[in-house]
């Protein structure tokens, strides 16, 4: 298991876990529902998304040998039929309004092991959820093909003229039927949904009008694949041409090893409305070149182009040295979709060459780091604050718009507030413009606690600001509130007066601080000053107006002070 889980490490894949299926079910649903559940050890295999080669068990093996170096990369052949003896997927117009694209092949003298079976319908269900995204772009279907006679038709019906009997079920239903009868299945519902309100539903025929399938929901019975099925047909209809290319290559390429001739696949026709015809799969080689110091640098590595070329064809990724060692010849399989630029090659060759053997070093740019100033003075002040008795309280900085506005005596227009489209809950409507709501919100939750009670707050509040790039600017304040059976003016003065001796400012006018009567709609008439530092007015302080504390259900009289502190950075 250690060798194993080592294995997937250098390989660029994480063992999850190792488990069993009895493990898991106990785990979800406890231990009375695991009773009789297989004990047969499973391994959880993390696989990046992008490597849709490693979704099965037979991919994922044939990347581990290759790079283990134990075989050698093999190369993936399309047999073209002769004339007239390949299968054909017609295309009719009526799909051009719902799954326009449609691609097929064929896995002659194929042989299913229970095992095999298992992983080639497990393979499927994998790249309907990831590449295909829930078959909204993509959807599979595969087909008995001895048990059909092509050629085949992708149309489009009205869903009461879509009659079959879907894949594991006793009798024939409309299309219509179809829906309903996989409204409650736990696995089905969820793709209901894509054809459900289209006046035409997709739908492939043989030549006899035998349903293959209602892409992207079910299969018609008629077609099942079983343990002893010889020949597969594989169609796979979509939105997205790309996509389903890349989803029938990949079908192809992982299964068919297991073909007579390992492999090799057999090509199919598709035809489409406008009578252009295409062949299918498209299994197509690219080369790339790579400049090995491009490769080197990226990484940090200082190998020579052969070991490169080497490292890549481990990554399933065949390369040779060009030109007098000046390039590496990469040849990109069918298999590896992924593979869209230089980086990813270079990713590939990293992989190889082992993550923990890249030296670490120092960069060559020499840089301090530092604590945005800001922060720095926030930081002391919070320390200095509760020093002074007083206690840090964090609110949220989402509030609605009662809290900032109404409560406060204000109109929502006059508080430049920043508001949110669709609030998910009244309690967010806007970002907050003062921090003193949410401390008084606070001591409203913590009426229990013993008086007096002296909370403060150092955050940011949010006002609009058509000069900014993003049309808002935050501003860093500093709000403190005395809450007790008296004002206690004279505390949140004396806390001021701290602050300012902190910040080494001193109490005059010409290059320090005063203050002036001032009236605020949240303080009481003559029981409000406004403070001046720096030649700016920077915040207020004075005792809380009683309609502000009765609507936020407070019954003690309080003062507070809230001021910016961005001048004094």
């Amino acid at each position: 298991d250690e060798e194993f889980d080592e294995l997937c490490f250098e390989f660029g894949l994480e063992l999850d876990e190792i488990t069993s299926e009895k493990d898991i079910i106990s785990k979800e649903k406890g231990e009375e529902k695991a009773k009789g559940a297989s004990d047969v050890i499973l391994y959880k295999i993390d696989v990046p998304a992008n490597r849709y080669d490693l979704l099965c068990l037979e991919g994922l093996v044939r990347g581990l040998q290759v790079f283990k170096e134990r075989i050698n990369l093999p190369r993936y052949e399309k047999i073209i039929p002769a004339e007239g003896e390949g299968q054909r997927l017609i295309v009719t117009e009526q799909t051009a309004q719902i799954r326009p694209h449609a691609v097929a092949a064929v896995l002659r003298n194929i042989t299913f092991t229970k095992d095999r079976y298992d992983s080639f319908i497990d393979l499927q269900e994998k790249l309907h959820q990831n590449i295909c995204r829930k078959r909204a772009l993509v959807a599979i279907g595969t087909h008995d093909l001895d048990t059909i006679s092509g050629p085949f038709t992708f149309t489009a019906k009205a869903p009461s003229e879509i009659k079959f009997k879907p894949l594991n079920q006793s009798q024939e239903y409309t299309a219509s039927q179809i829906m309903d009868l996989y409204r409650t299945d736990s696995h089905l519902r969820h793709y209901l949904h894509l054809i459900e309100n289209k006046p035409r539903y997709p739908v492939i025929y043989d030549s006899n009008g035998v349903v293959l399938s209602m892409p992207p929901i079910i299969n018609g019975d008629h077609t099942k694949i079983s343990l002893n099925t010889r020949n597969v047909f594989i169609e796979c209809t979509g939105t997205d041409i790309t996509k389903a290319k890349i989803v029938l290559d990949i079908m192809v390429t992982m299964f068919s090893e297991y073909c007579e001739k390992p492999f090799t696949v057999e090509a199919a026709e598709v035809v489409y409305p406008n009578g252009k015809t295409h062949i299918y799969p498209e299994l197509a080689y690219r080369t790339e070149k790579v400049k090995p110091e491009h490769i080197n640098k990226k990484i940090g590595i200082s190998e020579t182009p052969s070991s490169l070329a080497k490292l890549l064809s481990r990554m399933c990724l065949k390369s040779h040295v060009t030109g007098n060692g000046n390039h590496i010849e990469v040849e990109i399989p069918p298999t590896r979709a992924d593979i869209i630029h230089a980086c990813d090659i270079v990713e590939d060759a990293a992989i190889a060459y082992g993550y923990n053997n890249i030296q670490m070093v120092i960069p060559k740019t020499y840089t301090i780091a530092n604590q945005l100033p800001l922060n720095k003075l926030t930081e002391l002040l919070r320390l200095d604050l509760a020093a002074a008795g007083f206690t840090e309280a964090l609110t949220f900085a989402l509030c609605s718009q009662e809290d900032i506005a109404d409560k406060l005596g204000m109109d929502i227009s006059a508080t430049n507030a920043v508001r949110i489209a669709n609030p998910k809950t009244a309690e967010f409507q806007v970002a907050r413009t003062t921090l003193l709501p949410g401390l008084l919100k606070t001591i409203a939750a913590n009426r229990k606690m013993p008086l007096p009670l002296k909370l403060f707050e150092i955050s940011d509040i949010v006002v609009k600001d058509p000069n900014t790039d993003v049309g808002a600017r935050n501003y860093r304040r500093l709000c403190a509130i005395y809450y007790n059976k008296s004002p206690g003016f004279e505390i949140i003065h004396g806390l001021l007066d701290r602050v300012m001796q902190l910040l080494e400012v001193p109490p005059n006018e010409e290059n320090g601080y005063t203050i002036k009567a001032a009236e605020g709609t949240a303080f009481f008439p003559g029981r409000c000053a406004e403070v001046f530092a720096k030649g700016q007015s920077i915040g207020k302080l004075g005792v809380v107006h009683p309609d502000v504390i009765t609507k936020f259900e407070l019954t003690m009289p309080c003062s507070a002070l809230e001021i910016n502190i961005e001048p004094f950075v």
